[in-house]
């Protein structure tokens, strides 16, 4: 199985042996390079890894290269003894794509998938083609979004473990087979601290935005979100696509947190129809 030696981000660059971490990947389609279309990467959420991807692998990869992986301490990548752990999720990325010999990408990432989205675009800026915002804001937020957000946890809107707000309200009940299917998708995932994703040092009272550097960057975005999703509430995701001037906007109604899963056909034709899109401006 494919898997990737890296350096954890204070070794990056050292001559060497990397200090013990892997990476798993997969590459489907075309194999990238001159005459191909640019690569899709596709960046999982935190109940997720690169299996989570199998409904939408198909539907990008008759055109375009698709690269899959599991994130560090997720799936097939278990993190090394006291690793950096999430915050090296961007530097691992950049590290694939140099071993790829990639050197643009379209950016697609799920929720977690938004920080690795916005870590590569901080480190390697010109790495990045188009970003696609599923069921993240990518740190896209001001003072009206705090606000509202606060409001949607007092009322109880966004209460509940991530886990049972992973889906739409009804869909495991009706889709027991993919509820299934899902679950066992997670299963896969090594133990990680409740705390994995939640902020340290000086980012726990950080009250900045990516907002101008998104803007700044000119790149075409797209923000997809479900109508149901109880993690990010679509009201939520409206404020960072206001944000962000230009970018596009779309909610997948009846869809909760994992549009891409639960509501596949729609996630997909609009995601491609945003790609497609911005692969032509590229080569106009």
């Amino acid at each position: 199985m494919p898997h990737l030696d890296l350096d954890s981000p204070a070794r990056e660059g050292a001559d060497g042996p990397s200090d013990g971490f892997r990476l798993y990947y997969e590459v489907h389609g075309p194999t990238p390079g001159a005459g191909a279309a640019t690569p899709v990467l596709l960046a999982h959420g935190a109940g997720g890894n690169a299996m989570s991807w199998w409904q939408q692998v198909p539907a990008l990869a008759d055109r375009y290269p698709v690269i899959t992986f599991d994130h560090r301490a997720f799936g097939r990548s278990p993190d090394i003894e006291e690793g950096p752990g999430r915050i090296a999720f961007g530097s691992d990325v950049r590290q694939l794509l140099d071993h790829l010999g990639v050197e643009r990408v379209h950016f697609v990432g799920h929720s977690m998938g938004g920080r690795t989205a916005f870590g590569l675009l901080s480190r390697d800026p010109g790495r990045i083609v188009s970003l696609t915002y599923s069921g993240t804001n990518g740190g896209c937020v001001d003072d009206r979004y705090r606000e509202l957000k606060a409001s949607l946890e007092a009322d109880g809107t966004l209460a509940g473990s991530l886990l049972k707000r992973a889906l739409a309200e009804g869909y495991a009940e009706a889709n027991p087979e993919m509820r299934h299917l899902y679950m066992r998708i997670r299963s896969i995932n090594p133990s990680r601290p409740s705390d994995f994703l939640k902020p340290t040092g000086r980012l726990v009272n950080y009250r900045g935005s990516t907002a101008q550097r998104l803007v700044d960057t000119g790149l075409p975005i797209l923000w997809i979100v479900g109508s149901e999703d109880r993690v990010v509430h679509p009201d939520l995701i409206r404020i960072s696509h206001e944000l962000t001037p230009g970018s596009r906007f779309h909610v997948i109604e009846g869809a909760g947190h994992s549009g891409y899963f639960e509501r596949p056909e729609e996630w997909n034709r609009v995601v491609r129809g945003f790609l497609d899109d911005a692969e032509e401006a590229l080569h106009a």
